[in-house]
């Protein structure tokens, strides 16, 4: 799913929900191979988590907003705030662990 534009990501934010966004750019090697393999870990081991992608080509203000000046990058909301930020090298292991103690507590 995408975010279409900043109200909708703030709407998203106030209403609590859970959630992660890929931010990402075309021509982007690493985004394209990264995207699919967090896509299947969220899917698998954190399946509450809704998907949201943001190409930061049509929409740099969300990414600009949101302090991310660098393809790709990954942020994790859960019940509305933020628990994990990572950017440029992301390495799935990493983000598994850094997420998997908040997601195991709220779910």
């Amino acid at each position: 799913m995408k975010i279409e534009n900043l109200n909708e990501l703030l709407r998203l934010k106030q209403e609590n929900e859970s959630f992660y966004i890929y931010f990402s750019a075309p021509g982007c090697g690493v985004c394209e191979v990264l995207r699919p393999k967090l896509g299947e870990m969220f899917q698998n081991k954190f399946p509450k988590l809704k998907g949201f992608h943001i190409d930061t080509a049509l929409q740099p203000e969300i990414a600009a907003q949101e302090g991310l000046f660098t393809n790709p990058s990954l942020l994790v909301f859960i019940d509305g705030q933020e628990v994990l930020r990572r950017s440029r090298a992301i390495g799935l292991d990493e983000v598994y662990d850094a997420l998997n103690r908040y997601y195991e507590m709220y779910f």
